[in-house]
């Protein structure tokens, strides 16, 4: 494996192109750790602060994956694999938010009209723990409080029929949430919007409830079109 020394002009800029190319000729393979920052600072002759922004950058385009304890891997083997990669996700979450905005826009109008039978203690205390891993960046907790949030609704519809057919969804509401945050690097969450089809609910609108998951759906649908790649 042949490094070259970088001039002392644009230097992450070379060192990211250096390490691509490294990566694309198969000097490291896919989810190889690459060597250590005090080796490659060495072999590129720049600073630990140049080279850190190199991977950074590399990281960002979607190459390199930083695993704490665990160093920095390969991705992908180049922009294009990742641009393909991200195409495919944009287009299965399209297809999941097709389905789930089908199902929880009938739970909300459902649970609106029997807002009198409905027991509210899990969607606020689910409401709550959204807000909490949202203040303090918990990614796993906000996830699982927010499909306990969705998933509350739903089965205040009263309708076992499609408490059944959303409970397989479950996984893939979590992979989707997930991927969401990977590809827009934020938690992606509207407290009052979640707070006011609460409201909607237990105050019986029906009509209100239902246009704010149109609402919602379509955030999150247009946070999925934008995505670049």
């Amino acid at each position: 494996m042949v490094i070259k020394k970088t001039s002392r002009m644009s230097l992450v800029e070379q060192v990211a192109e250096q390490i691509e190319s490294l990566i694309s000729e198969g000097h490291w393979a896919v989810g190889e750790k690459i060597p250590p920052e005090m080796v490659l600072m060495e072999q590129f002759d720049v600073s630990r602060n140049t080279l850190r922004e190199a991977i950074r950058a590399l990281v960002h385009a979607g190459l390199l994956e930083t695993k704490q304890g665990s160093g920095t891997v390969v991705k992908a083997v180049n922009t294009l694999g990742v641009a393909l990669e991200r195409h495919a996700k944009k287009a299965a979450m399209l297809e999941t938010l097709d389905v789930r905005f089908a199902l929880e826009k009938q739970a909300a109008k459902l649970a609106a009209k029997r807002f009198e039978e409905v027991d509210f203690t899990n969607m606020h205390a689910a409401l709550k723990a959204c807000q909490q891993a949202a203040d303090i960046e918990d990614r796993v907790a906000f996830i699982q409080a927010d499909i306990l949030f969705h998933s509350s609704i739903v089965e205040a519809s009263g309708n076992r029929l499609l408490c059944d057919l959303y409970k397989p969804l479950f996984d893939v509401v979590y992979d989707f949430i997930e991927q969401m945050i990977e590809l827009e690097k934020d938690l992606l969450y509207d407290h009052e919007l979640h707070v006011e089809l609460v409201r909607a609910i237990e105050a019986g609108n029906v009509e209100a409830a239902a246009a704010i998951v149109d609402q919602y759906f379509n955030e999150l649908r247009g946070y999925v079109e934008k995505v670049e790649g």
